[in-house]
Formats: structure tokens, C-alpha cells, sequence
């Protein structure tokens, strides 16, 4: 969490279909505008999740990486951005499908503050179709735009 006297934290790391280009990039404009700069995330594991078409992130080891993007809004947005990317993310589904944590990211050579949305179901990455992306890029899974269950 963001301490009371910082300001607002108002960036969030994107590395699966909220990025520019992907499928659900139109979620993350819902909110108003951002700046999109790529960005990545050192110590995380990318998880290509099947039948759902979609990506988690999990802690990973030191030498792992995820690529994506820190989207920033302006903080006069931020609320109404967090309703829009919480509901698609299952942030307050029972159990959660993801939560947000507060990370470092890369962004230009320089370190960062930023949210991410990390994989929360650990029971279902014991089952069948959850594979490391070994790449960290999500662009780099080539049936990536099938259309998923409940279009995450």
C-alpha cells in the first residue's frame, strides 16, 4: 500500500490482454486516458492459463521476468479506473481470481512504483492448461486472442 503523506499511487502494470493492442485494452481506456510505456517486472513468472486464454503473474525466482506495460492515469481518474480494472480482474469475487499488489517495475532503466494484478488461485495452477510463459511476454503466446471465458 501506498503510505498516507505519498501521493497517490496512479500506475498499474499491464502484461496480458489490458495491454495496448490486446483484447481488453478498451477496459483499460474505459477510465480515461494513460500513458503507456513499456515496462517490466523483475522476480514474477508469467502464467499462460488454458482453456481461459488468459495470463496470471505469480512470484517467481530472481532471474524471472515479465514484460508489459505501467499504464498512468491521472489521479483525478484513478478511482473510477481501479472499479473498471478490479471487476474484470475478479478482485472481489469469492475466492479472488486476482489481487493487487503494490511492486517495482522497470520502466527506461529506472525503477518504478506500480500495481499489479497477481494470480490468486493457487489450486487451479496445480491443474492441467497452466503453463510458464518461458519468454515473460504475452505477445509471444499465439492463440492469445481466442476469445476467453468471461473475457478476462
Amino acid at each position: 500500500m501506498t503510505p498516507p503523506d505519498s501521493p497517490a499511487l496512479t500506475t498499474v502494470f499491464v502484461y496480458g490482454t489490458l495491454m495496448p493492442g490486446e483484447r481488453n485494452e478498451h477496459v483499460a481506456r474505459q477510465g480515461g486516458d494513460f500513458q503507456a510505456r513499456p515496462a517490466t517486472l523483475s522476480g514474477y513468472r508469467l502464467i499462460d492459463l488454458r482453456p481461459e486464454a488468459y495470463p496470471g503473474v505469480v512470484s517467481g525466482t530472481d532471474t524471472d521476468m515479465v514484460t508489459g506495460y505501467a499504464l498512468t492515469y491521472a489521479p483525478a481518474e484513478w478511482p473510477t479506473v481501479l472499479s473498471f480494472l478490479d471487476a474484470l480482474e475478479g478482485l472481489h469475487e469469492t475466492p479472488p481470481l486476482y489481487r493487487r499488489a503494490a511492486v517495482t517495475v522497470q520502466v527506461a532503466g529506472q525503477d518504478e512504483p506500480a500495481w499489479v494484478y497477481l494470480y490468486a488461485r493457487a489450486d487451479r495452477l496445480a491443474q492441467a492448461g497452466a503453463q510458464t510463459v518461458a519468454s515473460g511476454d504475452w505477445r509471444t503466446v499465439s492463440d492469445r486472442a481466442l476469445p476467453a471465458t468471461g473475457d478476462r
